[in-house]
């Protein structure tokens, strides 16, 4: 675990220095804010919950920022080391290949990590002290949207492994990674309805719902929006919640299965490489 430690401090020190926790944090923290002021406008006058209509903001601002932060942190972590010669600078130290893989992980969800406690973090403090202290109920699901926040960041640093490990140049890379998040992001939710329209809905309603295990974003979505009671009522899914019946503890299988399925092929691509 020494090796792995290290190699993860470095990844945490070269982002650093290299400004991404800082404009990752800022960015994540202005967004953050933005939402959760203009979101609580008009709970005043429907007596919502602040930080539970905070939670269901982050959660849509999430789903599109986060992932493109973890691919733009970790596309050249293989193919651009390879081309500036480190990596096998790296290689030559006695150490597994897999403890390399593993410490740049761990070093690259730190990141992740850092800028969502710090960013969401500031702001739903705001929401909740604003209004004199939340209900444990919006606070759980507050803590809830973290955790999940920085797994779907790890989702996506495996994929961009995947791809930094698949091709030598990291231009080549980057495109990939923009690539992945275009089709999970944006294009996954356009096919699945343009499925229901081509079928003219007779997709059974107990295969549907698994459909949606098949996009990381899509399992976040439905987590954080139909998981919590006092959230679903603020984000319209509480109709939703009825019909789909996948429970909160299979979503976050679901979702850790999304990040050791790209990191066990990360892996496999990483033992096979030659440099």
């Amino acid at each position: 675990m020494g090796t792995v430690g290290l190699i993860a401090g470095k990844e945490i020190r070269d982002a650093v220095r290299n400004r991404w926790v800082a404009a990752a944090t800022l960015l994540l923290a202005a967004l953050a804010f933005v939402l959760t002021f203009l979101g609580s406008t008009p709970t005043g006058t429907l007596e919502a919950k602040p930080l539970a209509v905070t939670v269901v903001s982050l959660a849509s601002l999430t789903i599109f920022l986060v992932p493109l932060i973890a691919l733009l942190l970790s596309y050249d972590a293989f193919a651009g080391e390879a081309q500036r010669g480190t990596l096998l600078l790296l290689l030559t130290y006695p150490t597994t290949r897999w403890r390399i893989l593993l410490g740049k992980f761990l070093g690259h969800t730190a990141v992740i990590a850092i800028a969502t406690i710090i960013g969401y973090g500031a702001a739903g403090l705001a929401a909740g002290l604003a209004t004199g202290g939340s209900d444990p109920a919006s606070w759980r699901a507050f803590v809830a949207l973290l955790a999940t926040s920085i797994m779907l960041g790890s989702v996506f640093i495996a994929m961009a492994y995947v791809a930094s490990l698949s091709v030598r140049e990291p231009s080549t890379a980057a495109g990939i990674a923009i690539g992945l998040w275009l089709f999970f992001v944006l294009l996954f939710d356009l096919g699945l309805l343009g499925l229901l329209v081509s079928t003219k809905g007779q997709i059974s309603p107990t295969v549907f719902p698994y459909l949606l295990l098949l996009d990381p974003a899509d399992i976040f979505r439905l987590f954080n929006l139909s998981a919590f009671d006092n959230v679903r009522v603020f984000s319209g899914l509480a109709g939703l919640s009825g019909a789909v019946n996948l429970s909160p503890g299979l979503l976050l299988a679901a979702l850790t299965v999304w990040i050791a399925l790209p990191l066990g092929w990360s892996a496999w691509l990483f033992r096979g490489r030659e440099l």
